[in-house]
């Protein structure tokens, strides 16, 4: 019988063989020309152009452009998320006036608004930034509804006898309370962030991942096309990976707790 902590040790393992077994097909099912290498190029082109983007800087250069702007467009649609979140939850007005705003925007396709972000604030990197923050301010309003409303009475009602104030029990009660939902709706809008940031790149260019890779298919460079489609994997794996050990690590407390 396998112990549970054995059971876990070996998800890795099996996550890399299927990893492998994929790129082994792939690598084989190009070298027998089953398909024109203009369409699919073996993974050791692919590889060998990677090494090569990494050598000249260029996949260093548009990856930490591409970084920059989805990072400064999910701080700036979290934080204001949250902000509104935890208002309409504990406001009647705040929530009167922009319930029917989320409910209208949260199920709008966010990618149809991008020529009219590039017409307000040009193709640089403030249009992408704004876009992401955008795409991504919905989710976290909603998280951060929902985990305010959802706070236990009790708790409240037991710093309110001890003497919190408003300010205080919304510091100190309601809003550590909401840390673990928050974090969750985060983990849901990175990737929203990311796939937002690369898809407004190959609209609009300005540099970054995305118009790389437009750039190269317009050109048929299909290694560099399916060497930056990996790190772009590649890179939302290395991202859910990190969050998924932060939550663990620094709020497992919550998995036991009745907020």
């Amino acid at each position: 019988m396998i112990s549970p902590r054995s059971a876990s040790s070996q998800v890795p393992w099996r996550s890399a063989a299927s990893v492998i077994g994929l790129l082994i097909v792939w690598e084989a099912t190009a070298r027998a020309h089953l398909t024109p290498v203009l369409f699919l190029p073996p993974f050791s082109m692919v590889a060998e152009q990677l090494w090569r983007s990494i050598a000249d800087g260029t996949l260093a250069g548009d990856l930490s452009l591409s970084l920059q702007r989805a990072f400064s467009g999910l701080l700036l649609g979290t934080v204001t998320g949250v902000v509104l979140g935890l208002l309409m939850a504990r406001n009647r007005l705040v929530e009167w006036l922009a319930d029917p705003l989320v409910a209208l925007g949260f199920p709008s396709p966010k990618i149809a608004f991008i020529p009219i972000f590039i017409l307000w604030f040009g193709i640089e990197s403030l249009s992408k930034i704004l876009l992401v923050a955008f795409a991504c301010i919905f989710p976290v309003i909603i998280g951060t509804y929902s985990a305010a409303r959802s706070v236990s009475r009790l708790f409240m009602w037991s710093a309110m006898s001890l003497g919190s104030g408003r300010a205080s029990l919304f510091l100190h009660v309601i809003l550590p309370a909401c840390y673990p939902r928050i974090f969750t709706t985060f983990r849901i809008a990175v990737p929203v962030g990311l796939i937002t940031t690369f898809t407004a790149e190959m609209v609009a260019g300005g540099g970054g991942m995305g118009a790389t890779l437009i750039y190269s298919q317009r050109f048929f460079e299909s290694p560099t096309v399916f060497a930056y489609i990996v790190v772009m994997l590649c890179v939302g794996l290395v991202l859910d990976a990190t969050m998924r050990k932060f939550q663990s690590r620094f709020l497992g407390w919550a998995e036991e707790s009745n907020f």
